[in-house]
């Protein structure tokens, strides 16, 4: 395993993470995201990712237990506030008084004094952003986390933050980012680099489909993300029959490289130096060990070059508003 220095921090993250997005919120069972967890650590990951949100505070719960078992400092450990936690319909949002709330109770779930890196899991256009900064800024103060990041926010909402209080607030920013959906490279990539903030990706594997296990007018696979209601919430993001015809052309791209799809995918989006870490789901430890083996990877021109002759016009490339994002900033 490679490890890349997310952004002006001093963490060293491992190129490939662990996500916790929808497997282990409670769309797999307890001794499978122990196995998957464990085999991470095997295989050099020293990033994990979840939110507060996932399964509302199931995933945390489920990290906290197995993460506790190691020493704090071999891992890397990120989370998120934005997201609904309850039927409340305050009980969400970058207010000062739900960051303050929020981080406590992510801080008991995970069984951690700290946080490694804090993140927004979207922008809050209800809340001046002086006072969500703010109170992010509180939360590093207290020593509840280390450093801070944010996800989907657009390249305004990310200048004005900057504007506020300079780029060293922010080490990271997280955007959905495949061979897929390459829209963060429009803008959001550049405005980063340029501030010191690096790109932790989620659904580098367009949730699976770039493995290339679904096929284009055939039924989705037995025990497949995309057969699971709980696992299936943003399959239209990246699941047309357009995308996966576009991913069997990549097929025997990857054959003839002498690599698997999963490894194709997410060396693709390793090659940018912006990318510190790709964050991968699994609900297998073999998924685990596969996804690793793409650290340190190198791409030649000419399979760049032939894998966006078979994607063709099917990714996502302009600057596009990311999956519950909202535009627009509101000031105090």
């Amino acid at each position: 395993m490679r490890y890349r220095t997310l952004g002006s921090s001093d963490l060293e993250v491992s190129e490939i993470s662990l996500g916790s997005w929808l497997t282990y919120a409670g769309g797999i069972e307890a001794d499978a995201t122990r196995a998957c967890t464990e085999a991470a650590f095997e295989a050099g990951i020293n990033f994990f990712d979840t939110a507060n949100a996932y399964g509302q505070g199931a995933a945390e719960t489920a990290w906290g237990e197995i993460l506790s078992a190691h020493p704090r400092d071999s891992y890397i450990l990120a989370t998120k506030v934005y997201f609904p936690m309850s039927d409340d319909p305050a009980d969400r949002g970058l207010s000062p008084q739900q960051i303050a709330r929020q981080i406590d109770a992510s801080l008991t779930r995970l069984k951690t004094d700290y946080i490694d890196l804090y993140q927004a899991h979207r922008f809050d256009p209800t809340v001046p952003i002086e006072d969500t900064i703010e109170a992010f800024q509180k939360v590093v103060e207290q020593g509840k986390a280390r450093y801070l990041g944010f996800s989907e926010w657009t390249p305004e909402q990310i200048q004005a933050a900057i504007d506020i209080a300079g780029p060293d607030l922010f080490v990271a920013s997280q955007p959905q980012y495949s061979m897929l959906w390459q829209a963060p490279e429009a803008e959001v990539f550049g405005l980063c680099a340029a501030n010191g903030i690096s790109q932790i990706v989620w659904s580098p594997l367009a949730q699976g489909v770039l493995t290339g296990k679904y096929k284009p007018g055939q039924p989705v696979p037995e025990g497949s993300r995309f057969a699971s209601a709980d696992m299936a919430v943003s399959q239209d993001l990246v699941y047309s029959d357009a995308t996966l015809e576009a991913v069997q052309r990549l097929v025997p791209i990857a054959e003839e490289a002498g690599m698997s799809m999963p490894t194709l995918a997410l060396a693709w989006v390793l090659r940018r130096s912006e990318v510190a870490s790709a964050i991968t789901g699994a609900s297998r430890p073999q998924q685990i060990h596969a996804n690793a083996a793409a650290s340190g990877v190198q791409l030649s021109d000419d399979l760049l070059t032939a894998v966006d002759r078979a994607l063709g016009d099917v990714p996502i490339t302009g600057p596009t508003l990311a999956p519950a994002a909202q535009p627009g900033i509101r000031h105090r």
